[in-house]
């Protein structure tokens, strides 16, 4: 009884109904709403495993039992997905080691989170620019250390990934230019590296400046870069690069200095020197295990329909007498 009552269609119309609430709330909604959708496709997972187990047609027909079968994986494995994903993005300045940090995270609540363990460096990008500054392909080499202890290279881009313990790494549209620092602390403690990763450039090329505090400062610094010449230039090919002449302005308070590179500036934490300008690029980070089992099922769900389908057709002559 209670089986039937799990394989009725008027359950499956309920259960849709909910599902596409949850697709819609998911849609417009800004918080995470993995629950909202995991409850519904479970749901609908089980009534569909009801309907295989009361019907007695899929007793008969192999192929049409399989594909229902490989249905219920995929509901199931988009399930899993939903709980156990992760999505994010980050910024590495040229040379700078990812620690795990993320600017931008969101994931599943069973996610079982791995990427403080992971570390790769930023070792440099190009990326040429067509007429119009229409961006081309990113060509973003890194570097990472693999188990044996080998130093390993690969070049990535927004379609080709760093996959790293089931992680998947690209290049993004964000990138931008980093003015590099050397924080001497007040407090006597060992100088720090510190990097200023500017606005999005191009996208924000006449707002090449922000308001940065050196690490273990509490006063913000207001930092901008400043340059005349012409990085992309819309009237012909270009590529994305460093300008050669520029000026690093810092302000805090009612102080003003330009620095050069080597050129220190004291403040009443300490002492900033500046290092030299860098770029930084953006990077998504993408994490679903349930990838691969998904297409196995979809390519299991489409041979078995194409089975029974077939063996439906050739049962019947294709040809009727007049």
């Amino acid at each position: 009884m209670i089986l039937k009552f799990l394989a009725s269609l008027k359950l499956t119309l309920v259960i849709l109904a909910a599902l596409g609430v949850a697709v819609l709330t998911a849609y417009l909604s800004e918080t995470p709403t993995t629950w909202a959708l995991a409850g519904p496709l479970a749901a609908f997972a089980v009534n569909l495993a009801a309907a295989v187990v009361t019907n007695p047609v899929f007793r008969h027909q192999t192929a049409l039992l399989v594909f229902h079968l490989a249905l219920i994986a995929i509901i199931l494995l988009i399930t899993v997905g939903r709980l156990t994903y992760l999505k994010g993005q980050l910024e590495l300045a040229e040379g700078e080691v990812f620690d795990g940090q993320l600017t931008q995270e969101e994931r599943g609540p069973w996610h079982l989170r791995q990427l403080d363990a992971l570390h790769f460096s930023n070792e440099g990008f190009s990326i040429d620019y067509a007429k119009g500054v229409r961006r081309g392909v990113t060509r973003n080499q890194i570097s990472w250390t693999a188990p044996g202890g080998e130093i390993q290279r690969v070049v990535i881009g927004d379609q080709t990934p760093f996959i790293l313990s089931g992680y998947r790494f690209y290049t993004s549209h964000n990138k931008g230019f980093a003015p590099t620092f050397i924080w001497y602390p007040r407090s006597g403690s060992s100088p720090v590296l510190g990097t200023v990763h500017l606005p999005a450039y191009p996208l924000h090329e006449h707002k090449q400046a922000i308001e940065w505090t050196p690490p273990g400062g509490k006063i913000p610094l207001w930092v901008m870069l400043q340059f005349d010449e012409l990085i992309l230039d819309p009237a012909k090919p270009s590529e994305f690069r460093l300008p050669t002449k520029y000026q690093i302005v810092v302000r805090v308070g009612d102080e003003r200095r330009e620095l050069k590179q080597g050129e220190a500036m004291r403040l009443t934490e300490g002492v900033l020197v500046y290092n030299g300008l860098r770029s930084w690029m953006g990077y998504t980070v993408f994490y679903d295990f349930t990838l691969p089992w998904l297409l196995a099922a979809c390519t299991l769900a489409v041979l078995s329909l194409a089975w029974h389908f077939c063996c439906k057709f050739l049962n019947k002559p294709w040809d009727k007498p007049t």
